[in-house]
């Protein structure tokens, strides 16, 4: 069955996506070439600095562009979410017609296709855990070379910077090969359970204008808030202890990493951290609604997490973490490492 259009979620996000940096074509070759190189060094000092490895067989990184991220991503949507969609229908026991179908996928086909559109400016890197293929590490060129210039940093610097952010990801994944499987379960696990039941949607259209003034306030999660019950809320809490581990974790490294590679690491910091509050009033508005603004908290929350663990049992202790979902952080212990290392070491 189809419930979103993905097709139709490309093309809408490749047709929406603002374009990138205006350049040359040897300008961009130069680009993608300086990035790829940058991506090759971090493999080793990421490695050394994490006291984990990815295999020397894994690939280069791909280097893409914003409608290359755009496909890319629709398609791991696509295998992460459409058995999350059968599964929905199984648990409701009755599936929606075929025009009703038809028309539903293209609506939520653009709806996709939106996100994917405003996301695709936005991020300068990702692991893709591609659920059913076969995961990679990617680069957005313009975007890596768009805010190095917004931010007036030094560009070989800054590729680097974002490269051993990156390679961290891979290496979590890559050293740890049960954490792929296991996190797009719970992914899809929980999609399932906030999948709201008719009633459910009735009572949520009623509290929409009601509630929508408080999607926006500082600490808000997004419309996760209006759509999910305390219940849920806990188990999201639980995925979102773990995206702050991983996000965490790829900051700690490559500001350690840094001074010893990347010698205007500080000044970068700097930069970004200011960057990640959102560059104007619809920009942070939008990202509140999306619940994006939980994500930038997710980098803060994670790092001081992950330092505050290392100062107590050292990296090697740390990397304990790693050894199964028992070891994972709970959401209540992203806030108190100390709680963390009391039940993992006692």
């Amino acid at each position: 069955m189809t419930y979103v259009d993905w097709e139709f979620a490309k093309t809408t996000g490749r047709t929406f996506v603002p374009a990138g940096p205006t350049v040359t074509r040897a300008e961009a070759e130069a680009e993608v070439a300086a990035i790829r190189a940058a991506a090759r060094v971090a493999r080793e000092p990421v490695a050394e600095t994490a006291r984990m490895r990815t295999p020397d067989d894994a690939p280069d990184a791909l280097v893409v562009d914003r409608a290359t991220w755009i496909t890319v991503n629709a398609d791991s949507m696509s295998a992460m979410l459409d058995p999350t969609f059968d599964a929905m229908v199984a648990k409701r026991g009755q599936a929606p017609g075929a025009t009703a179908q038809a028309f539903g996928g293209k609506v939520t086909g653009a709806e996709a296709g939106a996100l994917l559109a405003f996301m695709a400016s936005k991020v300068l890197g990702q692991y893709d855990l591609a659920p059913g293929g076969t995961p990679a590490l990617m680069l957005v060129a313009p975007n890596i070379r768009a805010v190095a210039e917004e931010l007036g940093v030094d560009r070989d610097d800054f590729r680097k910077w974002v490269c051993m952010h990156e390679e961290t990801h891979r290496v979590q994944f890559t050293a740890n090969p049960w954490l792929r499987d296991h996190l797009v379960e719970q992914a899809r696990s929980l999609a399932v359970d906030l999948a709201p039941d008719p009633e459910r949607l009735q009572e949520i259209a009623g509290r929409l204008a009601e509630k929508l003034p408080d999607l926006f306030r500082e600490g808000s999660t997004g419309l996760t808030d209006l759509f999910t019950t305390p219940e849920q809320r806990e188990k999201l809490a639980g995925l979102t202890a773990v995206m702050s581990l991983l996000e965490g974790h790829a900051d700690v490294v490559m500001d350690d990493v840094g001074p010893a590679h990347i010698p205007s690491v500080a000044h970068i910091r700097s930069r970004f951290t200011e960057r990640r509050k959102g560059a104007g009033a619809p920009d942070r508005l939008l990202r509140r609604l999306l619940g994006l603004e939980a994500k930038m908290r997710q980098y803060r929350d994670g790092a001081v997490f992950v330092r505050g663990v290392q100062q107590r049992v050292g990296v090697d202790g740390f990397n304990a973490i790693w050894s199964s979902a028992d070891t994972l952080p709970l959401a209540r212990e992203i806030e108190e490492p100390e709680a963390w290392v009391r039940r993992v070491h006692g």
